[in-house]
């Protein structure tokens, strides 16, 4: 198994809107695989395939401490939200850049899981903000759509500063 190449913002492809999964197979659970080597190799708790230039409604996570809970969402839908807090996120795609974001505090979500078996689950604290930041992933929309235009533009021009340096 191969460790997938995460894109990085401001690159395009992660507003890429995802299309729904039509067919659960091995394929499938191979890109699955492969995601979850490249969160646990960097040390993130989530990752949407359009992080991965996949663009299906799939994406992964892993919100315990020792990372041996595995979750697959393909799929995924929130059905209910409840509660507002924010909470300071970060993202992958945006490497070593945290913000405060207000989502709910406690959502349920219905997605199929690596089989393609449909579930219901109730989410709240890391795991609630994880979906919520994984399903905009989905959406085309990034943490960074919850800021200030300022703070965005800042935002931007490290990372394109680091990419430059990076470059070199």
């Amino acid at each position: 198994m191969t460790n997938l190449i995460i894109l990085k913002y401001p690159d395009e492809r992660l507003r890429t809107v995802a299309e729904p999964v039509t067919s659960v197979d091995d394929s499938l659970r191979e890109t699955i695989d492969a995601m979850f080597e490249t969160m646990y190799d960097s040390n993130g708790v989530g990752l949407a395939a359009t992080q991965v230039n996949v663009h299906k409604r799939l994406f992964i996570a892993d919100c315990s401490e020792d990372q041996n809970e595995p979750l697959v969402f393909i799929n995924p839908e929130i059905t209910e939200k409840d509660g507002l807090f924010a909470n300071e996120e970060g993202c992958l795609s945006f490497p070593g850049v945290y913000a405060k974001v207000e989502r709910a505090e406690k959502i349920t979500v219905t997605a199929l899981d690596r089989n393609g078996e449909t579930f219901t689950m109730n989410a709240e604290g890391l795991l609630a903000i994880c979906i919520q930041h994984e399903i905009d992933h989905l959406n085309g929309k990034l943490f960074v759509d919850y800021l200030s235009p300022l703070k965005r533009s800042r935002i931007r021009k490290k990372l394109e500063k680091e990419a430059r340096l990076d470059a070199v």
